[in-house]
């Protein structure tokens, strides 16, 4: 019979933790039997990893498939709790520890192309033997104060947390004759990944994701100015923006594209408008400059 019975790691449950936030809980540790020089510890762990294959010479008559990865350790802090007499008896034994995540982290994320993530390990041994180890991962979150420029989408505010509404009201400014019936809002995720080749060469790779799609009824009158707003309600759980590659392994960054379909013809009119994804809104940033959908001279194909 092991020694050990178990050990666990006690925190709130589902808890997100902003960057600079502290993390309090506990490792509860069960014996068996006596146990003699126990080392009971548990570390606070955040790391990312990025890897994906990209393929060189296709346009040539060879071709090879180029490893690239990179990886970043952004938190690595351990508590060893001390123990009286160095010894423990059996039963359930307690232990607290306080850790306080750093004011700049990336926030959790995960895809196919690779993760970031952080997580609580706890581990029992003696004389250099580990007897027991747990892993908790847990979310966290890191803080935004970034503004936005004008643009022809309004957004009520510039900042919003996952989980809220995103309300923007659109102004479109028919001068084409005849009545526009359809607009379409597409919220994109745009992630850019930074890694090297096994040569050290720099790589970068863009994935461009759909996160939500509305097309709302829509009737504007030939010659007329028609305001619409309209509601996007964001998923739960979202990696904030982050705009800065500084000791990042990715860059994460949110669009809202609003495409316009012009009547009897095969063009549209595009416009764009960065929406940050925050954790905590601030006051003075609860204004942002707006313009018309207006008919370009030479509008974006579709």
């Amino acid at each position: 019979m092991s020694v050990v019975k178990s050990i666990e790691i006690v925190v709130p449950e589902d808890k997100v933790y902003l960057a600079g936030s502290s993390i309090d809980g506990r490792v509860v540790l069960s014996l068996n039997n006596t146990l003699i020089n126990p080392m009971v510890k548990v570390e606070l762990i955040g790391r990312g990893y990025l890897q994906w294959n990209e393929d060189v010479g296709a346009d040539k008559d060879y071709s090879r498939d180029v490893v690239c990865n990179n990886k970043a350790d952004y938190i690595n802090k351990t508590k060893t709790f001390k123990i009286e007499g160095n010894w423990l008896d059996s039963g359930t034994h307690t232990f607290d520890f306080h850790f306080t995540l750093p004011a700049r982290l990336p926030s959790t994320f995960t895809s196919r192309i690779g993760y970031v993530s952080y997580f609580l390990l706890a581990s029992c041994s003696s004389r250099e033997l580990i007897l027991a180890k747990k892993k908790k991962y847990l979310l966290a979150l890191t803080t935004l104060c970034l503004s936005l420029a004008p643009s022809m989408i309004s957004l009520v505010k510039n900042i919003f947390c996952p989980s809220e509404n995103v309300t923007f009201t659109t102004e479109i400014d028919n001068q084409t004759g005849k009545s526009i019936k359809r607009v379409v809002f597409t919220l994109y995720s745009n992630v850019l990944y930074v890694g090297f080749t096994t040569r050290s060469e720099p790589r970068t790779l863009e994935d461009r994701n759909v996160l939500l799609r509305l097309e709302p009824r829509l009737e504007a009158m030939p010659f007329e100015v028609t305001r619409i707003t309209n509601i996007m309600s964001l998923p739960s759980l979202l990696p904030v923006s982050c705009m800065s590659l500084a000791n990042e392994i990715m860059e994460i960054r949110y669009e809202l594209v609003g495409t316009l379909y012009l009547p009897w013809s095969m063009s549209s009119i595009v416009a764009r408008v960065p929406v940050l994804i925050g954790t905590i809104p601030t006051a003075d940033m609860e204004e942002s400059g707006s313009a018309p959908f207006t008919r370009a001279p030479s509008p974006l194909l579709c």
